[in-house]
């Protein structure tokens, strides 16, 4: 029997990137998956399908809690519940603080971190009636560390660490485990858009942007979307039932705690 095949996993942000890594993993090893994104999903969905799960794509918006709620009525209604709920959608942001607005801050801490606890708060209830299931959120290296112009990224990816213990603390007696994975460098067009931007603003080129970044990443290469999923199921399976609260690295040894 397949890790998830009696399960039902719901993963935000997964149209592309890590987001659709850790729906194709979960489909892989048996879930009813759900993706959830503002962009079409329909490519993810037709991988997850050729997997040999039930796969249904969601438009969602995850900074509007109505949105959601839709998305979350439509799953219970069809697979009966909700076992697994990843918290994946982000955006980046690298404005400079004296040109961030407050328009832009609103944005990231909408996407990033509002959007954690709205999803949290709709899927919590039906794990707590079946007293089992998993939140992982998705935060950064930059919730622990901080980077130049970064303001927004690094606060919203550093709030999203203390919801997730704040909520391992309140469901954890109903059979509720909550984690945050904190990816480094991992090879996604978010990434490849992120360096071209900061190469560009240095005046050098991608290349050595990035060949710069890797003498930083004692592994000795960027990571792959596949590596977070992996992750992501490990943290979702009965082999991590006893880990909670836990902000996990996954970066090639960038950050130490």
């Amino acid at each position: 029997m397949k890790r998830f095949e009696d399960k039902v996993a719901v993963i935000t942000g997964a149209a592309q990137g890590i987001g659709q890594a850790i729906a194709l993993r979960f489909a892989q090893e048996g879930a009813r998956v759900a993706l959830l994104d503002l962009q079409d999903t329909s490519p993810a969905v037709a991988l997850c399908q050729a997997a040999g799960s039930p796969a249904r794509g969601f438009a969602v918006n995850v900074s509007q809690k109505s949105s959601i709620a839709g998305a979350v009525d439509s799953i219970v209604a069809e697979w009966g519940k909700i076992d697994i709920w990843v918290n994946n959608a982000g955006i980046f942001d690298n404005t400079p603080l004296t040109e961030l607005s407050e328009e832009r801050w609103d944005k990231v801490a909408d996407v990033n971190y509002k959007s954690m606890f709205l999803c949290a708060q709709l899927a919590a209830p039906h794990m707590v009636a079946q007293r089992w299931g998993r939140i992982i959120n998705i935060s950064s290296m930059a919730g622990k560390v901080a980077f130049p112009d970064e303001v927004a990224y690094c606060s919203t990816k550093s709030a999203v660490l203390g919801l997730t213990r704040a909520l391992a603390i309140e469901l954890g007696p109903h059979g509720i485990t909550a984690n945050a994975i904190c990816p480094g460098s991992i090879q996604t067009e978010m990434l490849k858009s992120t360096h071209q931007s900061l190469a560009d603003r240095h005046n050098t080129t991608l290349a050595a942007w990035e060949a710069d970044v890797l003498k930083t990443i004692p592994a000795g290469r960027f990571g792959q979307p596949a590596d977070v999923a992996a992750l992501a199921a490990f943290l979702a399976s009965e082999d991590a039932a006893y880990i909670n609260a836990q902000a996990i690295n996954i970066d090639g040894g960038v950050v130490f705690y």
